[in-house]
């Protein structure tokens, strides 16, 4: 075994002495056969038609038959309206000769049918109506255009790359005997279809090699690829991860985005490269309309964008009647294997579409408040000494910090569910340690699992075949931390249900209910596999190739996280870090943007990362302060500490051959730094709690690019070194090195440029006019404002940890608008427990108008707090009131009124958060 370790050292150092990522040892479209192919089509167009008296309508869909011209084959077309302005398009053959995959897991449920009513039906159109929208169908040659509220908004096929591979025999081996065939219609299709036009004349259509390693393909070629035109938009973003900027650009001449999950460790920035999450939506967005299309496909695919900047012959002549001189942005979505099943959000406004997706994939449950605290990691804390200490030394300097993480040397040997007794004795006593100080603990549990013959673990999984297993049938064996590694097959619900129950405290029980859960690896991760990840001719539950799984295979593993540590404890909400993710996995953990580096880019596109991960569903979403290579110099790590802060996930972590950096063991002048960044966002833990809770229910992401509310103002559009928390924050860090001032913009309202007013949160000095403004900073400044017309809840109380801040009063920043309103709200429960699905909760909106404060409940409170407000904070008045009053069930009280800089100030209004009250403000 100490040559297995070494051999996996040898092959880690290989890639980290490496400077940063090698692109070569990761595909290119050109090197992966099938988007090499389906890129093609770009060149000459495809012809695909329906099938003339084909079609057969629903209440609440419609089909045909479609036939490609070329080869005659047939497929199956299914076109569904949806509640919510949405509809899916569904293409598969008709007559497989075996079943194409289809994505399951991702979709939050069954998506809720809508209505549909055919308006027209020629011989080579159809035209149905659902709701205010209108689908056009484009019999020969086939097209959809998607209208809302008589607007063109998204063409599907509109430029004819629609590409299908059916399914056939390889060319040199006889037609099967019909016994082979599962049914009648298997062989006919196979009989029917003529040979000659199954001919693919690609040397990687049946195997194909990359560096040492063979894909069989024993199904051979079966691509699928659509086109999707955004008639009325300028600009396209979405499909995450990839280390570049929000706005996508132009592939024309370079790769596509590629979307393929992997373990890409210090990745360059201003990347296509697949990183290790895929999600693939996309939106467009122009000054008056946005859409979007989520392409529902877990195989490796790649992503074309043509915007207007794209220098290439359009086949877009006669499909829309208009003005428009440049053909639309269109984007391109080529994947490996499965069908066509594709989602179009017809919004209108941005806000629209990130709710119509959220309906279909969900969002992230509220998390526990804990979780949007700071994280303090790094690969690895030594042993428990060193986490009592750690967690000591934040209390030594007044630093808050809730939550100490352990990397994968905790374990014996990198056998999960176990700990190493020599560094880690008696874990329950350093937990216990922990949560008496009101902190948790978080612990990696990866998916490769140590070959070992003596690991319970392993030897469940492979008497049980619980091992994703290779085509000869045998487990499948690769290389990561422990050596020698298998990978279970989460795909397989008994699997899924045998993982889940290794949570529970009667088996592991060296960890207590409160210690949460870091799921890293999980592309998977196979060091010595093609693209350091499993090869797709592995095969899954139910017969699927991993090709046809690979981005749903980090899912699928959380699947069983997340119901492991439900079951373990039912009433406490999970919370678990992931790696991988696919859409839909923001229903079970929150995630980072993986192997950073300690560098002014990569904190950077933190920024640009987490925006794009948001409006795809992410919204819990952040990267490891200071960068997981490399050593910060202490300017880096403070401006990282005051970017991280005003992302949802906050979480310092470093690789383990970096040099310690815990804030104390820099300059004072860098930990004082540091602290106060932290006690910031401390203070700010009632708005993102109350953001996460609106979040999972109306779908609104957490933190926003300007285009959300601003979307009229094309400035705005590219702006991605700033973000929006809610609608009541904008924040633009200072990411760049040695500056003392940044450029901040001020987005429009409108197109007379007129914007909302906004308040410096430090000094409550406004910014009345849009536009780029130059912004002085200092060591301690962080450029945010919040917006006039809301209203923020804050804490303002130090606590080392936020679990000790539950029944701390709230200050409420009231900013106002032109016309001297605001408006806001605040939520608060248990912090922990889901006893606020039942109603145990207090969710309130805040109303500032004509001098006056009252609040709102949504619903009748009925949850108990010992909270109260005890300061209210107004700016933006244009004069000082002489008193307040506040009035609680019909009785009145005097307030005192302070005048406080820029802002006035009402004392101790002493209310408690469930009690229904007015403030009036009094002038002599």
């Amino acid at each position: 075994m100490r040559f297995a370790l070494g051999i996996v050292a040898i092959i880690w150092t290989l890639f980290v002495l490496a400077d940063g990522v090698d692109p070569g040892n990761f595909k290119t479209c050109e090197q992966s056969s099938f988007c090499r192919r389906s890129r093609k089509v770009q060149s000459s167009g495809s012809k695909y038609a329906l099938i003339p008296g084909t079609l057969n309508t629903y209440a609440d869909s419609l089909t045909a038959d479609l036939v490609n011209k070329e080869n005659h084959h047939q497929f199956a077309f299914k076109l569904e309206a949806l509640e919510g302005s949405t509809f899916r398009l569904q293409i598969d053959e008709k007559q497989p000769l075996r079943p194409r995959y289809r994505v399951e897991h991702a979709l939050k449920g069954q998506p809720r049918a809508g209505r549909i009513r055919v308006q027209r039906e020629t011989d080579g159109e159809i035209v149905i109506t659902s709701e205010k929208n209108k689908a056009v169908i484009h019999g020969d040659p086939f097209r959809i255009d998607f209208y809302e509220d008589d607007v063109l908004v998204v063409s599907v096929n509109a430029k004819n790359w629609l590409y299908f591979e059916h399914l056939r025999q390889k060319a040199q081996e006889q037609t099967p005997e019909p016994a082979e065939y599962e049914n009648q219609q298997e062989q006919d299709a196979a009989v029917e279809t003529p040979k000659a036009a199954d001919a693919i004349d690609d040397p990687g259509a049946w195997e194909e090699n990359f560096k040492s390693h063979h894909d069989s393909k024993p199904y051979g070629p079966e691509a699928v690829a659509l086109d999707f035109a955004f008639p009325a938009a300028e600009i396209l973003f979405g499909i995450p991860e990839h280390a570049d900027s929000f706005v996508l650009k132009s592939t024309s001449g370079t790769d596509p985005y590629r979307l393929y999950n992997l373990d890409v460790f210090e990745y360059v920035v201003d990347s296509k490269m697949a990183l290790y999450g895929a999600v693939p939506v996309i939106y467009g967005h122009g000054q008056q309309r946005t859409a979007g299309v989520y392409w529902q496909n877990a195989a490796e695919t790649w992503v074309d964008i043509q915007t207007s900047e794209t220098n290439v012959v359009s086949s877009l002549v006669n499909f829309v009647s208009g003005s428009r001189k440049t053909p639309p942005p269109a984007a391109h979505f080529m994947s490996e294997s499965g069908i066509v099943d594709a989602f179009i959000m017809l919004g209108p406004k941005p806000m629209d579409t990130f709710k119509q997706y959220a309906a279909l994939t969900g969002t992230h449950e509220l998390p526990q408040l804990f979780a949007l605290a700071y994280h303090q990691s790094r690969w690895n804390y030594n042993d428990e000494r060193d986490v009592t200490t750690v967690s000591a030394k934040f209390d030594e300097f007044n630093i808050p910090m809730d939550t100490m993480w352990l990397d994968i040397e905790y374990t014996d040997g990198k056998r999960y569910f176990t700990w190493d007794k020599f560094k880690f004795p008696q874990p329950l006593a350093m937990i216990k340690n922990l949560t008496q100080l009101g902190r948790h603990l978080v612990v990696i549990i990866d998916p490769h699992i140590k070959r070992d013959n003596a690991y319970f673990f392993h030897q469940d999984c492979t008497e049980r075949g619980y091992y994703v297993k290779t085509r000869e049938g045998n487990d499948y064996e690769g290389w990561c931390w422990p050596g020698s590694a298998s990978y279970p097959d989460f795909f397989n619900p008994v699997v899924r249900d045998y993982y889940a129950s290794q949570y529970a405290l009667d088996k592991f029980q060296t960890v207590t209910a409160d210690v949460m859960l870091w799921n890293d690896m999980n592309e998977p991760s196979v060091f010595n596999g093609p693209e350091i990840t499993a090869p797709k001719d592995l095969v899954h539950f139910g017969n699927w190739e991993h090709r046809d799984v690979h981005n749903l295979y980090g899912h699928m593993h959380l699947m069983g996280s997340f119901a492991g540590l439900q079951q373990r404890d039912p009433n406490q909400r999970p919370f678990i870090l992931t790696r991988s993710h696919f859409a839909g996995s923001q229903r079970y953990a929150a995630i980072w943007t993986g192997d950073n580096l300690a560098d002014w880019s990569h904190l950077q596109h933190s920024i640009k990362m987490c925006l794009t991960e948001a409006v795809a569903g992410f919204s819990f979403c952040g990267a490891d302060v200071g960068g997981f290579f490399g050593n910060p110099d202490s300017e880096l790590l403070e401006r990282w500490y005051q970017t991280g802060i005003f992302l949802p996930f906050f979480r310092a972590h470093a690789h383990i051959d970096t040099k310690r950096r815990e804030p104390w063991l820099f300059p004072e002048r860098t930990r004082q730094v540091i602290q106060n960044a932290v006690l910031k966002r401390y203070s700010y833990l009632p708005l993102w709690y109350t953001a996460f809770y609106e979040l999972e229910l109306t779908g609104e992401p957490v933190i926003r690019p300007l285009l959300t509310h601003y979307p009229q103002d094309k400035e705005a559009f590219g702006v991605d070194s700033q973000l929006l928390v809610q609608d009541r924050l904008l924040v633009r860090p200072v990411m760049q090195q040695g500056v003392s001032k940044v450029d901040v913009y001020f987005p429009a309202i409108d197109d007379k440029k007129n914007g909302d007013w906004w308040y410096d949160v430090d000094t409550y000095q406004r910014q009345e006019r849009s536009g780029y403004v130059s912004v002085p900073v200092d060591d301690n400044k962080i450029p945010v404002w919040q917006r006039g017309g809301s209203i923020v809840p804050k804490k303002e109380r130090q606590r080392r940890a936020s679990t000790l801040m539950q029944h701390d009063p709230y200050t409420l920043i009231i900013c106002l608008d032109r016309q001297g309103k605001a408006a806001g709200s605040l939520y608060l429960d248990d912090e922990k427990s889901y006893a606020y699905r039942q109603g145990q909760r207090i969710h309130v909106n805040y109303e500032f108008a004509d001098g006056q404060l009252v609040n709102r409940f949504v619903g009748k409170p009925k949850y108990k707090s010992l909270a109260w407000i005890e300061r209210i904070v107004i700016a933006g008045l244009e004069k000082v009131p002489s008193t307040a009053s506040i009035t609680v069930n019909g009785v009145s009280q005097q307030l005192e009124v302070l005048q406080h800089d820029q802002t006035v100030v009402v004392r101790k209004p002493g209310v408690k958060m469930d009690v229904d009250f007015a403030i009036k403000l009094n002038y002599v």
